[in-house]
């Protein structure tokens, strides 16, 4: 195996991420001082292929917004959880006889999973009902999946009404707040540095049986995680999910992806 490792995330803007610094620790603190990980911030997703013609030592990379969707068509196959999704996060470069051969997963289905029912469980409660999930990006449909999975019932929340839209920002009312608890965050609205923003919902509306998680990890709390503890409810960011698809994309990208992943699609 090549000495020298490379690994990476792709997006634009990255200045929000922990994932150089995570894998970076990680390979220290593991003595795998030939490997490193590196952010290629690309202002489009055309851009790809050159990056990996040119980093010859690229083994894997993230995918960030806004290229979780827009990336598929660059990849040759997708696995099964990636497939029921239609988003990918973790890509695996494999390289053989000069060609490149990209195969695509989503591990935020298994990070976000995995520490909402940690979260719920240290509550010592029951998994909510149903959800809202606000935004439509790429995370809103590994966090849908994985809600459908947990047998949550979900209902999207857009600026813009849609097909698969349940009410815009503006529509929801108190009904809509006391008949969801869990609400999830998969938008950029108050990501670093705006975090004077945040998602436009009736916060009024919220209470000590409302769980609010927020996909962004930067800031440590966000505004829309503020204002939900103010009304008593609980509220935790995207940190302890990073670490946890991270985790799972290393098992990947070291060939070890374990039976239980394999089974989530």
């Amino acid at each position: 195996m090549d000495n020298n490792l490379l690994y990476g995330l792709i997006g634009y803007p990255l200045s929000h991420s922990f994932s150089q610094r995570y894998f970076t620790d990680m390979f220290v603190s593991e003595g795998l001082l030939n490997y490193s990980y590196r952010n290629f911030p690309i202002s489009n997703i055309r851009e790809l292929p050159d990056i990996i013609s040119k980093n010859t030592a690229l083994q894997g990379f993230n995918v960030t917004i806004p290229y979780k969707e827009q990336i598929i068509p660059y990849i040759d196959e997708l696995d099964h959880v990636a497939t029921k999704v239609g988003a990918v996060n973790t890509v695996q470069v494999i390289r053989n006889g000069g060609k490149n051969y990209l195969k695509g997963y989503n591990t935020d289905v298994y990070g976000f999973s995995s520490s909402l029912e940690e979260w719920i469980s240290l509550r010592g409660v029951q998994l909510p009902k149903q959800a809202l999930v606000l935004g439509t990006g790429g995370a809103s449909k590994a966090v849908a999946y994985a809600l459908f999975r947990l047998n949550i019932e979900v209902h999207f929340i857009s600026r813009n009404a849609g097909t698969n839209i349940y009410k815009t920002y503006e529509k929801l009312e108190a009904a809509d707040m006391s008949a969801h608890q869990l609400i999830v965050n998969t938008s950029p609205v108050g990501m670093f540095p705006a975090v004077d923003q945040c998602p436009d919902i009736p916060y009024q509306h919220l209470n000590g049986n409302h769980f609010l998680y927020d996909l962004i990890y930067n800031p440590e709390e966000t505004l829309f995680m503020r204002k939900g503890k103010e009304m008593g409810a609980a509220a935790r960011n995207g940190e302890r999910m990073l670490y946890l698809q991270a985790d799972k994309a290393w098992e990947i990208w070291q060939g070890n992806l374990d039976e239980e992943n394999k089974k989530l699609g």
